[in-house]
């Protein structure tokens, strides 16, 4: 009895498995891909995500622009994608390499060209821009467009979130980066330590603002990300902080 209640539990996880590997297989979804011509080959330098210098905020040239289907008006800002070019004999890399990108800029549409021919970002159209350097890692670079799978993973950082301050005396804006596990963060609370606990609206981008004066308190901020999960960090600033500086609270 033994003998057989181990083969039946081998064969319901050898079935489980099986089924997780397809399940994971769906995830994959059709889109394409080209590249930008950034002056130093390695990164995207700005975007609409308002991210900034992407090498100081940790994206680096893993980062991309998304076509307004994917963009969804900045809230996918900070979710990270891997991508992989497919079905390309001339332009794929042999054995379709992946790379995980970051969501980082919005692709516009140019509906003055054709959504085959130069309108790659047109909607309904999914589309990804990446960095020279990305591109090089999946397909060769002479394909000024190859055809990409792409599936939302989860986002590996390094370090705890980042909270960047920015405004004057009554306008408080923090640029969030650096965001872990789906990397999209959908609400944002401040609280001084003279304060509860202040929403904050989505400003641009992972840009959050408020109308209050927080000056001279201890700050702390609580995230909320696609998922529905949530992280609060107290006292990330400290109560002489000052605008332009950045600090690091927990991390997902």
């Amino acid at each position: 009895m033994g003998t057989l209640q181990a083969t039946v539990i081998y064969l319901v996880l050898l079935q489980a498995c099986g089924t997780a590997a397809q399940d994971q297989d769906v995830l994959w979804t059709s889109a394409t891909a080209t590249y930008t011509n950034e002056t130093d080959d390695t990164l995207i330098t700005e975007g609409a995500c308002g991210y900034g210098d992407l090498h100081k905020n940790s994206y680096y040239k893993y980062s991309a622009g998304l076509s307004s289907v994917l963009f969804n008006r900045g809230s996918s800002c900070g979710g990270c994608f891997e991508v992989r070019c497919v079905d390309h004999i001339l332009w794929c890399l042999q054995g379709s390499p992946s790379v995980i990108l970051t969501a980082t800029d919005f692709c516009p549409p140019n509906y003055g060209l054709p959504a085959d021919y130069g309108g790659w970002c047109n909607f309904p159209r999914a589309h990804f821009e990446m960095s020279k350097a990305a591109f090089a890692e999946i397909a060769n670079r002479k394909g000024d467009i190859v055809p990409i799978q792409y599936r939302r993973v989860k986002c590996e950082k390094e370090g705890g979130m980042r909270f960047t301050l920015t405004g004057s005396s009554y306008f408080y804006q923090v640029l969030i980066t650096n965001v872990g596990s789906d990397g999209e963060v959908i609400a944002v609370k401040i609280k001084g330590s003279k304060t509860g606990w202040i929403p904050m609206g989505r400003n641009w981008g992972q840009n959050w603002h408020c109308n209050i004066n927080l000056a001279g308190q201890p700050l702390s901020f609580e995230v909320r990300i696609s998922s529905g999960r949530t992280v609060t960090s107290y006292s990330v600033a400290p109560s002489n902080w000052r605008f332009g500086q950045t600090f690091e609270g927990k991390q997902f």
